[in-house]
């Protein structure tokens, strides 16, 4: 099938903006047949499984759809669990960042209903929720559905399994009956066949064939071990093959963030790639992946997708993929380009029946091999070492350091002896330069990780001014961008207090901010600028103890 990017499916500049911001620029077969299709108006059975891309290709050109001026519920996007619904309303969320007057509510069961109540009353165009508590804000008139020209069913076939057909029917039937059903489903049982011919008009379907893997050049192996063992494979790994570029995948963006900690600990060139980081992070980290100078990407499968470099020689998942087909597009991260690459997979306790699912899935063979043991390690550094020296010695100018050698043999020292010392003593060397830099990067974590910055790579600072001294966000900003000349999107989270404020900035930048700004004036006040600190646990018991302290004397 012919690929086709973002920007080839006629979309407004700011889903195509916000696309990118995602790192996607080509559609997922699902989507570049679907989005079309939905924008056009006709109805969809869309027949395509997890981790295809599907939100998105519903999600899209409903966002697409909707009449910003119109505050109405305009589309309803029913889902089997809370964890979906949850789901699809942060992707649309991402989808519409650029699109300022679509609101997003999700309706779900285990949220106070007044919150949601309170969210629907302010207006809502796009309403994401489980047919059960949609159903009970119908009943209580706090959602209609009279201006709502398109409903989505997400999961149809696991809405079915989980007995919401007669719920699902109901909200149907509450809708205009001149308007677009789509349906997205995995399987087609015949209750689900029943519903696309009872609530569909010419239906047309879309059906994608999962995507097998193509990566014939890749070697794909797995270790059989414990979780605790998995930091220890990993860098046993790292310098056993010694990969130029690689990339470590993990399930969640907590696990990215531990995995990475350590490796820079232990003195790799390794940095963190995923969801909670902000796009001119994201943009630095990869500027820094393409060019090598950070050799090890830790990742979450968000960010697979948008990696596009050729050189990756090796691919870990640290952890075993949620999804089948998550696991063809980590490993596709290598092997590109007509080159070799290698997969290895750490496999513990009950992943083992994942594993072989995966097999069953993608049809390759994954063999179980060995970690590297500590002896093959020290070999592998030795065989490295030695290719060094022999190249060394196809060089002429050698005759200086000859001479150095010479001095040293007597009757007790044989210049094997003085090769081995020499030896030695690069290998010492070595290690204490692999200690140096984990001692210099523990530095570092110290001094900053104690700042309470919200994202991973910021420092939060301390500005002894704010609400009044009438200081805005964009004041800091200003200040930042006009004394040092970053630019204004690397600022993070700004937090303006009544007498003091904190802002966060990537950490590479820190001291020249605190430099440039320290006792510098804004607002017309000289400040004082340093690292802030992170609150203790005492001081959030404080502040819930002040915060009891003044509901209940409001209460009196």
């Amino acid at each position: 099938m012919t690929t086709l990017k973002f920007t080839e499916l006629n979309l407004s500049n700011e889903i195509i903006k916000a696309v990118s911001d995602l790192g996607f620029e080509e559609a997922t077969p699902i989507q570049r047949l679907a989005i079309p299709k939905v924008m056009a108006g006709l109805d969809i059975i869309g027949q395509a499984q997890t981790g295809t891309g599907k939100t998105a290709a519903f999600g899209i050109p409903v966002l697409e759809k909707i009449d910003i001026k119109n505050k109405n519920v305009q589309a309803i996007i029913l889902c089997p669990t809370r964890e979906l619904a949850i789901q699809v309303s942060e992707e649309l969320k991402l989808f519409s960042k650029y699109k300022k007057s679509i609101n997003i509510v999700p309706v779900y069961g285990g949220q106070p209903i007044q919150r949601q109540m309170a969210a629907l009353s302010k207006g809502s165009q796009i309403v994401i929720g489980t047919p059960g508590r949609v159903i009970d804000h119908l009943e209580r008139k706090t959602l209609k559905l009279e201006s709502a020209f398109i409903a989505v069913l997400d999961e149809a076939d696991e809405m079915l399994d989980m007995g919401f057909r007669d719920d699902i029917e109901l909200i149907l039937k509450r809708m205009p009956q001149e308007r677009q059903t789509v349906f997205f489903s995995a399987t087609m049982p015949k209750e689900f066949i029943f519903l696309t011919k009872k609530y569909q008009k010419n239906p047309e379907t879309i059906k994608v064939v999962s995507e097998k893997l193509t990566v014939p050049l890749i070697e794909q192996y797995y270790f059989d071990l414990r979780e605790h063992q998995k930091l220890e494979a990993l860098t046993r790994c790292l310098d056993m093959y010694n990969p130029k570029l690689s990339i470590v995948f993990c399930n969640t963006k907590r696990k990215v963030d531990e995995v990475t900690s350590s490796l820079q600990a232990r003195g790799y060139s390794a940095d963190a790639l995923h969801g909670d980081m902000n796009q001119s992070q994201r943009d630095r980290v990869m500027s820094k992946f393409r060019s090598g100078s950070i050799e090890i990407l830790t990742a979450t499968d968000v960010a697979a997708r948008g990696i596009d470099v050729d050189d990756v020689d090796m691919v870990f998942n640290f952890d075993i993929p949620k999804d089948d087909e998550d696991y063809v597009h980590r490993i596709g991260r290598t092997g590109r380009a007509g080159r070799t690459g290698k997969a290895y997979s750490f496999v513990s306790g009950k992943d083992i029946y994942k594993l072989r699912d995966i097999q069953k899935y993608t049809k390759a063979t994954i063999k179980r091999t060995k970690i590297p043991s500590l002896t093959d390690v020290e070999n592998t550094k030795t065989a490295i070492m030695l290719d060094k020296v022999k190249e060394v010695l196809k060089e002429k100018d050698l005759e200086k350091y000859s001479q150095m050698i010479e001095s040293l043999i007597s009757d007790e020292t044989t210049s094997l002896d003085v090769a081995a010392a020499l030896l030695k003593m690069m290998f010492v060397s070595e290690k204490k330069t692999q200690e140096q830099q984990a001692d210099i990067f523990a530095n570092a974590v110290d001094r900053y990780t104690d700042t309470g910055a919200r994202e991973r790579g910021m420092v939060r600072l301390f500005i002894n001014i704010g609400k009044k001294d009438n200081v805005r966000t964009g004041d800091f900003v200003g200040a930042i961008a006009g004394e040092t000349g970053i630019s204004g999107n690397m600022v993070g989270n700004i937090k303006i207090l009544e007498a003091f404020s904190f802002v966060e900035v990537p950490s590479e930048h820190a001291d020249a901010v605190i430099n440039a700004l320290h006792l510098s004036n804004i607002k017309g006040k000289r400040v004082s600028v340093e690292l802030a600190k992170a609150r203790n646990s005492s001081d959030f018991e404080n502040d819930r103890r002040s915060s009891y302290r003044k509901r209940t004397t409001f209460r009196r």
